[in-house]
């Protein structure tokens, strides 16, 4: 990426340490145990309680069914951390993708210098 001067991207090392590293770590078992607890949520069997009467076959319903907005809000804040943490990750490979780039460039001209100058010494 350039600059308006046509630089190539005086400033990458401010936003590389911008990147929240120790947030991206700690967030990181947080979200893998939250989804963890959601899959075992998920794979529980039903209850059977389908005998009785009517009214505490609803509340038993009702109670489920509150349950599952439960386990949905924490399903879905779950899912929302993941997406920041994937976001950030992006952003990590992003810089680092430009970062290798410049140390490529930079390699590159100086094994050329480097090749100008050894001619130069074989020569004199």
């Amino acid at each position: 990426m350039l600059t308006e001067k046509g630089d190539l991207m005086p400033g990458w090392i401010p936003v590389f340490r911008a990147i929240p590293w120790m947030e991206l770590l700690v967030a990181a078992p947080s979200i893998a145990r939250g989804a963890r607890r959601l899959w075992t949520e998920i794979r529980k069997p039903p209850d059977a309680d389908t005998t009785g009467e009517r009214g505490d076959r609803l509340q038993h319903l009702e109670s489920q069914v509150e349950e599952l907005k439960k386990e949905l809000l924490a399903s879905n804040q779950v899912v929302k951390a993941m997406a920041e943490q994937n976001e950030r990750l992006l952003e990590a490979v992003g810089i680092l993708r430009l970062r290798v780039l410049v140390l490529t460039g930079v390699c590159v001209i100086l094994l050329a210098l480097s090749i100008a100058v050894g001619i130069q010494l074989w020569a004199a």
